[in-house]
């Protein structure tokens, strides 16, 4: 299969020369280190992070949520691990397919890598969306539904989609494309091309979308539930803060999946429905690289917005902001603290005092009187009582 055909003229000619580069090639292999590197460092960081809190934690519910967190870091961490060497790889080679990878088995590999590494964020999002609207809206069935060996299954029906419509192009022989830059391979763009070349970009995208608008709904019931709980319940409970905490993360996850990849779905739809395509390579290599910096950011969620960090945080800014209401909040709180304790003390003395006393009354009465003779009916009284 050509490429991208002998007609194209420009950038493309110009690579096919020996040791020729269609624009600031040393700058896209800078930027693709990069990125790879800082993907790699943030993922394994909150792997870490995630690993440690999974050991730490007692709460089924809480557990599950870090499971489902780890897949989808640890796929991150792949993607850019895979995705960032097959790049480094090309632009290494000088781009010359016709020379490494004649028969487009490395496109092929390529192209899948990007849909699945892609999609499979998406779709464990989405996962994660629907069990913790489950968790706060339906406890007692997701407390019997969802289990460990539960969601070990709902991770790999979510890898197990990502990857069958990754290879959808392979099997149905309408296989990934190299882009016009020739950095890349992509679903098939450009004339010919039947209703198979419309319809596999448009299941991606509209999968993709479908994913968000998911989590987008279900977030929402859930954040509405612990508004509605929260009015009910004013007093604090451990639980619905780690609900509070996990919602917290979740709105970050869908809102970076969003600003990442909702562009490029929308792009993807947009060419793949017009009568007459039109060359879109920067435009869509542009939104790519957007993409790709979810699998950077979705890491940074669970490192800063943890409880321990925001909180530590909240004082920060609470007393940079308000330093002197701060020292006067703290000393009222330090007073009132000591009185109350001081108050108890004495309480506590009291009482003890009066346990003594009601154990032994002969020994007090002694006390008062050491040196008079005790009369019966007060030395025992109850007998005195019965005698009268």
């Amino acid at each position: 299969m050509s490429t991208n055909g002998t007609s194209e003229s420009g950038c493309e000619s110009e690579v096919r020369t020996a040791n020729s580069t269609c624009g600031p090639d040393d700058l896209s292999v800078t930027a693709s280190i990069v990125s790879m590197t800082g993907g790699i460092l943030s993922n394994s960081l909150a792997l870490f992070v995630l690993v440690k809190s999974y050991h730490r934690i007692r709460l089924k519910s809480k557990a599950s949520f870090l499971l489902f967190a780890s897949g989808l870091v640890v796929t991150d961490l792949l993607g850019h691990l895979v995705n960032g060497s097959l790049v480094l790889f090309i632009h290494s080679s000088h781009k010359q397919w016709e020379a490494f990878d004649p028969d487009r088995v490395l496109c092929g590999f390529f192209g899948a890598s990007l849909v699945f590494f892609g999609l499979s964020p998406l779709l464990l999002g989405c996962t994660m969306a629907v069990e913790r609207c489950l968790g706060v809206t339906r406890p007692l069935f997701h407390s019997t539904a969802v289990a460990p060996r539960h969601v070990k299954r709902l991770l790999g029906s979510a890898w197990s989609l990502a990857a069958l419509v990754a290879g959808l192009p392979l099997a149905l022989a309408r296989p990934y494309q190299v882009q016009r830059s020739r950095s890349w391979c992509f679903f098939r763009e450009g004339e010919p091309r039947d209703w198979l070349d419309v319809l596999l970009p448009l299941v991606f995208s509209m999968l993709g979308l479908v994913a968000l608008l998911l989590s987008l709904v279900c977030n929402t019931l859930t954040s509405c539930a612990l508004l509605r709980s929260k009015m009910r319940r004013r007093h604090r409970c451990r639980g619905t803060s780690y609900h509070l905490e996990m919602i917290v993360q979740l709105l970050a996850i869908m809102l970076v999946s969003c600003v990442c990849w909702g562009p490029l779905l929308i792009y993807v739809i947009v060419l793949t429905t017009q009568t007459q395509p039109e060359p879109a390579s920067f435009s869509l290599l542009m939104m790519v690289r957007i993409a790709t910096w979810n699998q950077i950011l979705d890491p940074w969620v669970y490192i800063l917005l943890r409880k321990a960090v925001l909180r530590k945080l909240y004082l920060v800014l609470h007393g940079f902001w308000s330093p002197r209401s701060h020292g006067i909040r703290h000393r009222k709180s330090t007073l009132l603290w000591s009185s109350a304790e001081t108050r108890s003390s004495s309480t506590m003395r009291n009482e003890c005092i009066c346990m003594g006393s009601m154990q032994r009354p002969n020994d007090t009465i002694k006390a008062i009187t050491p040196n008079s003779q005790v009369p019966v009916h007060l030395a025992t009284p109850r007998s005195g009582m019965a005698l009268n």
